[in-house]
């Protein structure tokens, strides 16, 4: 009979774990990908003992250079700022804008509970009209005090997206029109190139004038100001979707289009099931490109539409020209830096879902 040591069995089994915890951190380096955290990979190989001194080489490029980075940007900030002298004074450097920033975050807060305060009251008020049997006197008050900044983030982000969506619903069945017939690309190519490259400030009249004339109420679902920033963002950032799509419709395998002529596939058939799973990365990467050009066109769409969003903001603290107005402004401008990198890595992870690429 076979004896096993039970010092190998041991060592099988320690190996068998460790292999086990390596495929588990290799299938999560995908996410951290997405989220921007790909330094948490060789991090987790180097406790589990995977090459510990080659992990730290790693760990350096992808976390300690960038950190080194913002270091050395935030010390140049703080030392080249103070030298800077505008109309409201020094320009502010990072400590002066970190207090600006806590500043706004207990106003935000503050302005959350008056906001909560006021619909107590109301709903006292109108529960005590329904106890008199007066609950035809029972209204229904909006609250109109200013809003917070994040309330004013909240604005910008739904501005976006909505232009976004708008703007994906038009691109993607042009770009694969585009794709799939020469007819189509000869049409839409001049329409593309002219304008294209319209500025959002030159589109911003015409929709103005335009939603004004066709939105005639005051009490719709949306705010005229609300439109006509979601609207220019939908001029401006369709066209990295239309294009892509085009591109990726057109790059398909002729084979796979030469399948689907001997099967017979019905147009319906052959978008959904050859044209849109073999361009979807390219799609996604047009799809990445627009919402990061409506993130931009969107502020100052804002500025000018006065939504009540970041734009908006930036623009009355300009125009407010007190000590701590720049100071607020290089907050707001931090906010859409971080807001449009979250953006970008949210379309990344919703990609990461449907398709097999490795662009970051």
């Amino acid at each position: 009979m076979t004896t096993v040591d039970p010092d190998f069995a041991a060592a099988e089994a320690r190996e068998a774990r460790r292999a086990r915890l390596f495929t588990r951190i290799n299938a999560a380096d995908k996410w951290f990908q997405v989220l921007g955290l790909s330094w948490v990979t060789p991090l987790l190989k180097a406790v589990a003992g995977d090459n510990p001194r080659g992990q730290v080489k790693e760990i350096w490029r992808l976390l300690g250079v960038p950190i080194l980075a913002i270091v050395a940007f935030l010390f140049m900030w703080g030392t080249l700022a103070p030298q800077v002298q505008t109309s409201l004074g020094a320009v502010p450097g990072p400590q002066q804008v970190w207090t600006e920033a806590v500043k706004l975050h207990e106003d935000a807060q503050a302005k959350a509970e008056k906001e909560a305060k006021f619909y107590e009251r109301l709903e006292a008020r109108n529960a005590k009209l329904i106890a008199q049997g007066k609950a035809d006197k029972v209204k229904d008050i909006p609250y109109t005090g200013a809003p917070s900044y994040y309330a004013q983030i909240w604005t910008s982000i739904k501005t976006v997206f909505f232009g976004f969506l708008i703007a994906t619903i038009v691109a993607v069945p042009l770009g694969i029109a585009a794709g799939l017939s020469a007819t189509a690309n000869a049409a839409l190519n001049p329409i593309i190139q002219i304008f294209k490259p319209v500025s959002p400030l030159a589109w911003l009249p015409i929709v103005t004038m335009v939603v004004s004339a066709v939105y005639t109420t005051n009490d719709g679902l949306f705010a005229k100001s609300f439109l006509v920033s979601a609207i220019t963002v939908t001029l401006c950032s369709l066209w990295p979707t239309l294009i892509n799509t085009a591109l990726g419709v057109a790059s398909i395998d002729k084979d796979l289009v030469n399948v689907s002529k001997v099967l017979k596939m019905n147009t319906y058939t052959k978008i959904t099931k050859l044209v849109l799973p073999s361009a979807l990365p390219l799609i996604f990467t047009g799809l990445r490109l627009s919402l990061g050009v409506g993130w931009m066109v969107l502020i100052a769409a804002e500025m000018l539409a006065q939504n009540p969003g970041l734009g908006k903001f930036v623009w009355d603290e300009f125009q407010n020209g007190s000590s701590s107005s720049l100071a607020k402004i290089m907050v707001a401008v931090l906010t859409i830096g971080i807001i449009g990198f979250a953006l970008d890595r949210l379309m990344y992870a919703i990609q990461s879902l449907f398709t097999f690429t490795n662009n970051r």
